[in-house]
């Protein structure tokens, strides 16, 4: 893709936003994973609603837990069968990027190894570590730092969730409520479950070095044909489908970030199943992003400029259209073109699966997962913008 960005109607924009957002709900009774996550309203429902929140047990006012550095807080215990169908979350912290300090896990059916381990703004999209609103068919962020998830998350016996303060400082104010059903019946045969997992490469590791732009005839003509190299969103073994991820950027070199193509690799393939244009096609912009915008199944919530300090955040949701695996997906993205690029990429991917699922990889150290700029060489590396 061109680096040039087009300017977009903001009106235009709004409207194409609404009509995605109804057609995806639209579609969700014909996903068979969230058929049953928006209930017919016309009909008696059998399960029994329930909540799991920081409410004050004297029942005064004090909403709230205090989170001690160091410590996990279980937020959610309960047994099945059931479904989560909402969660929201809101903390005070006055530590610096306590959004990559503070983790949260989730556990399905006594398991040991977490289904979802991602710190908490990450899991939201706020990679960079900062709040900024934006909003979608599954997860939103609210201009007053407000969290909120509807990813269906279903269980068979049991469900946990925690919550775990790996910074310096006291969590001063964790709110939470998580919305769930307990179900009279079993859940249907083969139901899968969610699963989403962080990573990250700060940096990428690019492999050109002495460059001044995108455009250079040793950028662009450098091939990639098996996505060796490529930055992973998730690589998985067993049966389900990739239904999105949110990615955020810090550009440690000038010029454009977004020259990589998606690649799906899907039951062990060693060339692309699936194969995009551009890491912006992917996340459904074109000419760049233009300004900062969020609609149901994909959006650019940040959108920095083409200069080293930069920062961005994007996200896309197959919810029209889960990627299917029966036995193994790796999702990814190149760095730039053919993987020339080393900025810092961090990521969560969210998907269905069957249980048991293999250990998700090592979540990295607290102050590793800290935003900073690296100095890599190439074009703007080392400035101060």
């Amino acid at each position: 893709m061109r680096i040039e960005r087009a300017e977009m109607n903001i009106r235009s924009r709004a409207l194409a936003g609404a009509a995605v957002f109804v057609a995806a709900l639209g579609s969700l009774g014909a996903y068979g994973q969230m058929a049953s996550w928006m209930p017919d309203m016309t009909q008696q429902q059998t399960y029994t609603a329930h909540r799991s929140s920081s409410s004050d047990p004297t029942g005064a006012n004090a909403d709230y837990r205090v989170v001690g550095p160091g410590q996990t807080l279980t937020i959610l215990d309960v047994d099945g069968p059931g479904m989560i169908s909402h969660m929201w979350f809101t903390l005070n912290d006055s530590e610096k990027y306590s959004l990559k300090r503070i983790v949260l896990r989730m556990y399905w059916d006594g398991e040991s190894s977490p289904s979802v381990e991602t710190p908490i703004g990450d899991f939201f999209g706020l990679g960079n570590g900062t709040y900024y609103p934006w909003q979608s068919a599954v997860l939103s962020v609210g201009a007053d730092h407000s969290l909120n998830s509807w990813f269906p998350m279903p269980y068979a016996k049991h469900a946990r969730i925690t919550i775990t303060n790996e910074g310096q400082e006291a969590l001063s104010n964790l709110y939470w409520n998580i919305d769930y059903r307990n179900d009279d019946r079993p859940l249907r045969a083969g139901t899968i479950y969610f699963h989403a997992e962080y990573r990250q490469a700060y940096p990428t590791h690019g492999w050109a070095k002495d460059w001044h732009s995108n455009g250079d005839p040793n950028i662009n003509s450098r091939a990639n044909l098996d996505g060796k190299d490529n930055y992973v969103w998730l690589e998985a073994k067993g049966h389900g489908q990739f239904v999105g991820v949110t990615m955020s950027v810090i550009q440690n070199q000038d010029d454009w970030w977004g020259e990589g193509d998606d690649m799906f690799f899907i039951d062990g393939a060693t060339t692309p199943t699936i194969a995009g244009t551009g890491s912006e096609d992917y996340f459904l912009g074109a000419w760049g992003f233009g300004s900062p915008a969020s609609y149901a199944l994909h959006g650019s919530p940040v959108v920095g400029e083409s200069v080293a300090g930069s920062r961005s955040s994007v996200y896309r949701f197959h919810l029209d259209l889960p990627i299917p695996f029966t036995k193994s997906i790796r999702a990814t993205i190149e760095h730039g073109n053919a993987n020339a690029r080393s900025d810092n990429f961090s990521s969560v991917a969210y998907w269905y699966q069957s249980e048991p699922h293999d250990p998700l990889p090592p979540l990295p150290g607290v102050n590793d997962r800290l935003p900073a700029l690296q100095f890599v060489g190439g074009p703007g590396s080392g400035k101060v913008h």
